[in-house]
């Protein structure tokens, strides 16, 4: 990934952090603010290094916290620890698949938000979880699992307009013979 792509990864992630905020209307039919962080957060760690994912998932809980009411650091325990995993086990997942990516969406949609709200809990700094967060989940969970494999097939797709292809060369290991002895 060069810098520019960079560029609008972390653009991305702080636009959805300031999306949790905005958009009263969207909030208001679903019921949960738009929260599209953690199909980020599946793309970052499939796409990136562990250090860059993470660094991603730790602006995304300090940016969400900057906005929110929570403590400042405590929405950072979720993203990092969902892009750890994720980011040590994408060998065995299937990235490609856009099935895959939906479910992977959806698992973080809604463990990220439940993560959030246990961990506040035990700070006793949030309200309780009831049987409303259940809808909430949800929604969050289906918006999530929708948006992963949008945020794949945009990115994707800006990668490949920005960066250079990888030119294929002609030395190869398994094609190169060598003569030994007299020529």
């Amino acid at each position: 990934m060069n810098r520019t792509t960079l560029a609008f990864l972390a653009l991305a992630v702080w636009l959805s952090a300031f999306a949790q905020t905005q958009f009263s209307v969207l909030r208001g039919l679903l019921g949960v603010p738009l929260a599209l962080g953690p199909a980020l957060v599946v793309y970052a760690a499939f796409t990136h290094g562990l250090a860059t994912a993470s660094l991603f998932a730790v602006l995304l809980g300090l940016w969400t916290d900057a906005l929110s009411g929570s403590r400042l650091g405590l929405g950072s325990v979720t993203p990092f620890l969902a892009t750890f995993f994720l980011s040590t086990r994408q060998h065995l997942l299937l990235r490609e698949q856009r099935y895959a990516q939906f479910w992977l969406g959806l698992g973080l949609g809604v463990g990220l938000p439940l993560g959030h709200g246990i961990l506040l809990q035990a700070a006793h700094a949030g309200p309780a979880l009831g049987w409303g967060s259940i809808r909430q989940l949800v929604v969050l969970g289906l918006l999530n699992g929708a948006a992963c494999p949008a945020c794949f097939w945009a990115f994707d797709r800006l990668r490949h307009s920005l960066e250079y292809p990888v030119a294929p060369t002609s030395f190869m290991a398994g094609q190169r013979e060598m003569k030994r002895g007299r020529f």
